[in-house]
């Protein structure tokens, strides 16, 4: 028979893990008393860290933003990941505009998707987190901002070869991808629902003006085209001499000249998307930084109107218009004169700025320089090569009309802008009968001229004749008077 041992009774067991509690308690509590709070936290997450289990995996996190700049590497993965959609793909985004040819597919939140690059397995999730969008006070407004971003996760052990070869490879699959199906963009500005409080919206830019179909002077469009072909072929030019790689047009004519179609036929030419910047919905100047930060490069930013589009205050005077609570902050001509030509104006290359305006006389100097605006293009009225040229695209009419010698009599005599031409040759296909209501149309401004100027010279007689009565009705002085008067001026002055 083997000896028994005794088996400790459920009483004992239980006053001993009774003790055991107790002393673990009056250690914590000594702990708290003795040992400051920040060293307990630090202790404790050294302890996490030394025991938590060790995951062989490294997760990259690629977000939508880069501090207050577009992060190029977000935008290449959500193209490059396009060509990457398997059968096991659950959820997919997909759109189409009218104008699109193709769908445009994107991954839903929270998708994965698995890619392998030289045997690697990769692991893709798109996330998207939502959250209340607070004002300035801290006042919830009921808006919600949106965080977008992307989760590489790997081997640890590929670290470097992701990091320098893939991430790369992603970039320029993206861009290789882009030229294939470059499609022009027209963005606008979207204020409303941003994680960043401004952003940039846009749809396809598919404006069939070109410089062979614009009623302009050749000379002065072949200039144009000149000077935009030797920008986009001096980047290393531009860095040599120090300069931004950027140049600076303003359009400026009455309305109806083409302006907007000029900037559409530049777009065109060098092929460059089109940002269209409203200066009434800018609040602040940061505001307008953060907008030229999430321009992309190649790309042309119009403000159109802009004696008139707001009332920028005196650089030297910041009043500027009336503050009319405390959360409105006044965009100033200083911050946009940064904006053009600055410091922040070098945060992006071969970008184009054009401005365009009615009135270039009732603009700040400080905006028309060199370096701001290179070329002032000046957008007149329709002459005979513009009347031309639209009677070649409106009516296929190449060389001479019987008709064009009495409209080139009566453009001489009167001014007609192209938008006024275009409408007149748009009412009809025959070509006798579009110039023949051309003709009445420069006639009708002959006439009307006419009117203004007799208005104007009857007004200019009247003032001349109130003037002479008005010096009839004065007394005239005596020769005697006027000689005694001489006299005492130079005996005083002797």
């Amino acid at each position: 028979m083997f000896p028994t041992r005794d088996m400790p009774s459920p009483s004992s067991l239980f006053s001993a893990y009774a003790s055991m509690a107790a002393s673990m308690m009056l250690v914590r509590s000594m702990a708290n008393e003795l040992i400051p709070h920040p060293i307990r936290g630090y202790l404790l997450s050294t302890l996490r860290y030394y025991f938590k289990p060790r995951s062989p995996q490294l997760t990259l996190v690629i977000e939508e933003n880069c501090g207050m700049s577009r992060n190029q590497v977000f935008d290449a993965a959500e193209i490059y990941l396009c060509t990457k959609i398997s059968p096991n793909t659950e959820r997919l985004k997909i759109s189409k505009s009218p104008k699109e040819k193709n769908l445009t597919i994107r991954l839903e939140k929270n998708e994965k998707l698995v890619d392998f690059h030289e045997g690697i397995e990769l692991k893709w999730r798109f996330g998207c987190d939502e959250t209340e969008k607070n004002n300035p006070n801290g006042h919830n407004n009921g808006q919600r901002s949106e965080k977008r971003y992307f989760e590489l996760t790997f081997h640890k052990k590929h670290k470097d070869k992701i990091v320098s070869s893939y991430i790369q490879f992603v970039l320029d699959r993206a861009k290789a991808i882009k030229d294939e199906e470059r499609v022009l963009k027209m963005h606008t500005l979207n204020t409303s629902y941003s994680y960043s409080g401004v952003k940039w919206e846009s749809i396809n830019l598919e404006h069939p003006a070109t410089f062979e179909t614009l009623a302009m002077d050749p000379e002065l469009r072949n200039a144009v085209i000149e000077d935009l072909d030797r920008f986009v072929k001096r980047k290393d030019f531009y860095k040599r001499v120090g300069r931004a790689w950027k140049r600076g047009y303003l359009l400026y004519g009455p309305p109806g000249t083409g302006k907007s179609s000029l900037i559409a036929a530049m777009a065109n030419h060098l092929k460059f998307d089109v940002y269209d910047l409203q200066l009434a919905n800018i609040l602040r100047d940061s505001d307008l930084r953060r907008l030229l930060l999430a321009t992309a490069n190649r790309s042309i930013l119009v403000i159109e109107d802009i004696d008139c589009s707001v009332d920028l205050p005196d650089r030297r005077h910041g009043d500027g218009r009336k503050q009319h609570d405390a959360q409105y902050v006044q965009l100033t001509l200083s911050g946009l004169l940064n904006f053009i030509d600055g410091l922040w104006s070098s945060c992006g290359d071969e970008r184009i700025i054009v401005f365009t305006t009615n009135h270039k006389d009732r603009l700040d100097p400080a905006l028309l320089r060199p370096g701001r605006m290179d070329m002032h293009i000046n957008m007149s009225y329709c002459n005979l090569h513009g009347f031309k040229q639209l009677a070649t695209t409106y009516l296929g009419i190449r060389g001479h009309h019987h008709l064009f010698g009495e409209i080139e009599g009566l453009m001489g005599e009167t001014q007609v802008t192209p938008a006024q031409i275009a409408e007149e040759l748009m009412r009809s296909e025959d070509a006798d009968v579009a110039l023949q209501g051309v003709i009445k149309l420069l006639k009708r401004k002959k006439m009307e001229g006419d009117e203004v100027e007799d208005v104007a010279d009857q007004n200019k007689a009247a003032i001349q004749k109130a003037k002479r009565q008005k010096l009839g009705n004065k007394p005239r002085r005596s020769g005697r008077n006027i000689v005694a008067k001489s006299n005492r001026r130079i005996r005083k002055f002797l």
